[in-house]
């Protein structure tokens, strides 16, 4: 069979049996078929199942220009978990005229106190700050299935006829979105996937809707600032909340250091004794000590028992880079992008972030 041949009926991505992570695969036993689909396809096919692929910077930007040509609703996903470290820089350049509509994911991870009103207005003022304009804003649990009727009925509304294109960061839960409103959409319909770049890898699916317009799947962006390029593929479980968080309370006096595993340190330098709300997964161990013994510590235990990382990744981890922040106003918290944040409720505090060279640190109106 000559090599032309092996090219995926679904998505039109040339197809390998080498490696299962990688874009086209299929196993051996598919290649023997007439029809040769790749797995993802045939996932997509037989289980209305969506699976991430990642790309690089210069595969997102075509995408984002194809979708500033085109006329179509765009929905974004966020991870509310992960605001900032999840937010797609720079979209709101090529969107163009299209509408479009945010969806926060992953709400089941915030505490049940959380007002929704107040968390959808925040991230109506955040994304304003941040250059992008939706005509809704959505919370979403893509795993518990929550609001996923009514995201589902305003993207008929909104879409107007037209295709839409579903976009995020890696690990945002959009393969998990995109599943829930298929199920939501088509029933168990049989889904086909076509590709939208012919002869590229850009793996965009596009699903096809009831009217001859397609729901189109764009392969997730990976956000170089997200902690998760940083932590060993078994320590994500660690970093990555799967179920809601708990937030811990710490009464620190100036010069007291917190450590969230290895991955990051907060100093309290200034303010009176006060206390700090933490806000991370709850797999993730916190460890409390003085500033001046901080350095030391971090020396002689991280990989240890600071972890994540692991021992192994010492030798190659980046140094942590250190963020004054003062504190001005009231309620206001730390953010360690793709980990967590510590709230502070009362301003006139100086303190410090200390999070992996690359990584965001950054403060924000308080999301709680």
């Amino acid at each position: 069979m000559s090599e032309e041949q092996f090219v995926c009926v679904g998505c039109g991505v040339k197809v390998q049996a080498d490696n299962p992570d990688e874009l086209g695969y299929a196993p051996q036993s598919a290649l023997q078929k007439e029809t040769i689909i790749c797995q993802r396809c045939f996932r997509l096919k037989h289980y209305n199942e969506v699976q991430d692929v990642s790309l690089t910077d210069d595969d997102f930007l075509k995408i984002l220009n194809e979708i500033g040509q085109s006329d179509a609703l765009i929905v974004k996903i966020v991870d509310i978990f992960d605001f900032n470290g999840s937010w797609l820089p720079g979209l709101h350049r090529f969107v163009g005229s299209n509408k479009i509509l945010l969806v926060g994911n992953k709400v089941d991870l915030l505490p049940k106190s959380v007002k929704t009103n107040k968390l959808i207005n925040w991230m109506k003022q955040e994304s304003k700050q941040l250059g992008l304009k939706p005509e809704e804003v959505y919370l979403a649990s893509a795993a518990k299935g929550y609001s996923i009727n009514e995201i589902a009925a305003a993207i008929d509304h909104y879409r107007e006829g037209k295709d839409v294109y579903v976009v995020g960061c890696t690990n945002v839960g959009k393969s998990t979105f995109i599943n829930r409103i298929l199920k939501e959409v088509t029933g168990e319909g049989d889904v086909i996937t076509t590709s939208h770049f012919p002869g590229t890898t850009l793996d965009i699916i596009e699903i096809p809707l009831s009217d001859g317009k397609a729901l189109v799947d764009t392969p997730g962006i990976i956000n170089h600032h997200q902690m998760a390029h940083y932590v060993d593929k078994r320590d994500l479980k660690v970093i990555t909340p799967k179920k809601e968080i708990k937030p811990k309370v710490y009464q620190l006096n100036e010069e007291q250091t917190l450590f969230f595993g290895g991955l990051a340190r907060f100093d309290y330098i200034a303010g009176g004794r006060r206390s700090f709300v933490c806000h991370f997964s709850n797999e993730l161990t916190i460890h409390r000590t003085k500033t001046e013994k901080a350095d030391e510590l971090y020396e002689n235990h991280a990989g240890e028992m600071l972890t994540p990382p692991r021992i192994e990744q010492m030798e190659s981890f980046p140094e942590l880079v250190k963020h004054e922040f003062t504190i001005k106003d009231p309620k206001t918290d730390i953010v360690f992008s793709g980990l967590g944040w510590i709230t502070v409720n009362e301003g006139g505090a100086k303190v410090a972030a200390y999070v992996p060279k690359g990584v965001h640190a950054m403060i924000r109106k308080s999301l709680i």
